[in-house]
Order: C-alpha cells, then structure tokens, then sequence
C-alpha cells in the first residue's frame, strides 16, 4: 500500500505508481451492457423521436438537434431511465418541452426581426409537399400540436399520450378533438384563399 512504502524509505522516485488503465477498457467494464443498450435504444427510437420534433418545430435542422440534445440528456441518465418500463417516453417528452421552447425563442426573434427590419427572415428549410398540414398545425396551441403529433405523426395510443405528456385521457381526447376542428378550419382557409 501507499502508506507502507511511504514509511519504508522508499524514496518517491522508485514508489510504484498504479498503472491506470485505458479509458475504453474501463468504460466496458461493468457498464459495456448499459451502453449497448443505450446504442440500440437510441437506434430503434432516433427516427421516430426526429419525426415528433420536426412536426413540432417545422425544421429538419433543428429537429434533428432537439432529437439529439434529449438523447444526449437521456445517456447522461441512463442508469435512472433505463430502469423506467418505457425510456422512450421520457425522450419524447424531453423534445417536446425542447421544442416549445424553441418555438417560443423562435416567435420572440421574429417580432425582434420584424421590428427592426420590417420583414420576416426567409426561411431556408426546403418546402415540403404537405408543408400546409406541418404550417397549419404549428399555428395551433402548443398542446394541441403536441397531441395531434403524438397521435398521428408518432402514431402512439391516447394512453400512452396522456404518459407522455402527463395529463388524463379525457383531456388528450379533448385536445385531440379541439385541435382537429381547428386544424381543418386553418386548412380550409388557407386552401379557400388561394386562387385555383
């Protein structure tokens, strides 16, 4: 031990240091499961989670960031999560929240941007052929945008969008009803102003 070498004599130059070992050996030992398991968790779920964020937040770019930054929290805490029965709700609700923050931040740039220029910034994105569907749906409250993702983008039960989102059944359904009608009333408008 260090204490009886120390009291030996032993002068500190021939004191036997303990080799440490190579960082990727010991990150397999003992944790080599816990990170093939968080790989193919994150394989089988990246896509789908990236679909749920680009439906909320209308770009490619920034869902594929918001999918990453929830994985990236989720393997930090993989030893709590992956205990849950489902880890994938967890990161579902971590985009979602990232999300609505993104389109707050978004919303508040561009009144700054309108104020001081006067215009609105060009979007970049390449439009899509139901770009209308994604546009119309991101002008609905946050909640209901949330729901209608879930439900028909991720195609999850009403269940499992209450766990998600942490609220009742009935209120998922209420959301989901309320933002159908208001979903097809934003379609119809937009389709009605439009010259054939």
């Amino acid at each position: 031990s260090w204490s009886s070498v120390h009291r030996m004599g032993v002068p500190f130059s021939r004191r036997r240091v303990p080799r440490r070992r190579p960082l990727l050996r010991v990150l397999s030992m003992g944790h080599f499961s816990s990170a093939r398991d968080f790989d193919g968790f994150y394989r089988s779920h990246y896509p789908s989670v990236t679909r749920l964020a680009y439906s909320l937040c209308g770009s490619m770019t920034v869902a594929e960031e918001l999918a990453q930054e929830a994985f990236v929290a989720a393997h930090d805490r993989w030893p709590r999560i992956s205990a849950f029965d489902r880890p994938d709700l967890w990161v579902r609700r971590v985009v979602i929240n990232r999300s609505i923050s993104h389109r707050r931040r978004q919303a508040t740039e561009r009144g700054a941007l309108h104020r001081l220029e006067g215009r609105q910034q060009p979007d970049s994105e390449p439009v899509l052929a139901d770009e209308d569907v994604w546009a119309a749906m991101r002008e609905l409250s946050s909640r209901q945008a949330e729901v209608l993702a879930l439900v028909y983008v991720e195609d999850q039960p009403i269940a499992e969008v209450a766990a998600i989102l942490g609220l009742g059944e009935e209120t998922v359904r209420t959301h989901l009803k309320r933002g159908r009608a208001a979903l097809a009333a934003k379609l119809s408008g937009h389709h009605a102003g439009v010259a054939p």
